[in-house]
């Protein structure tokens, strides 16, 4: 049985339409230049009910992490929707960031996944991976000074390991109105049903 919050959707049981969006498997250049493959492995959300229901984590449901508007790609406004797997992956490491805040964590609307499809994805967005997220309160403390976004980047960089965070600032690639925080191009391609690996006594 599998442990995933919702149905795994793989590449091939996407609908032609929405494969072209997700583009599976293609690539992506960062600024540098280099390539980075795109998540091929999705959750499949039937509803927005759904997402509202379906935890993640203790403190974290899917909503929270795929709520975008208009500048998003139209057919992926409709659900079904489909998910990077690594989302999951996202909410662990916001649970760690969470509990070491003791407070609620908020994530900006367009501030978790979003498509290469969306008008706000360039450059190999790792938003597109479903690793990053935009926060823009903890508790009731809003993210808009530099004290306060890098008050809370050191609290990331201590307890989310391997974890990157936009430096302070207004330029392109800087955050002044919201702590960024992500886990890099990671890719999560869960295995869905028997393990299907050698038995140890095999030849």
């Amino acid at each position: 049985m599998s442990t995933l919050p919702l149905p795994l959707a793989l590449a091939d049981d996407l609908p032609r339409e929405v494969r072209q969006v997700l583009r599976p498997g293609e690539s992506l250049q960062d600024r540098s230049g280099a390539a980075h493959v795109l998540p091929s492995s999705f959750l499949r959300v039937d509803s927005w009910s759904q997402a509202l229901e379906t935890p993640l984590t203790e403190h974290f449901k899917l909503w929270e992490l795929i709520g975008v508007d208009v500048r998003e790609a139209p057919l992926l406004r409709s659900f079904p929707r489909y998910v990077p797997c690594a989302v999951v992956l996202l909410a662990s490491a916001l649970e760690l960031f969470r509990l070491a805040v003791g407070t609620p964590v908020h994530v900006a609307a367009n501030g978790g996944y979003r498509s290469p499809g969306h008008a706000l994805s360039r450059h190999a967005s790792r938003h597109c991976w479903g690793t990053a997220a935009n926060i823009y309160r903890i508790g009731d403390t809003y993210l808009d000074s530099r004290e306060e976004i890098e008050k809370y980047a050191a609290i990331a960089r201590r307890v989310i390991p391997g974890v990157w965070v936009r430096p302070y600032g207004p330029e392109d690639g800087q955050a002044d109105d919201h702590l960024h925080v992500d886990i890099g191009y990671t890719l999560f391609d869960p295995v869905d049903g028997p393990d299907d690996s050698p038995s140890a006594d095999a030849s």
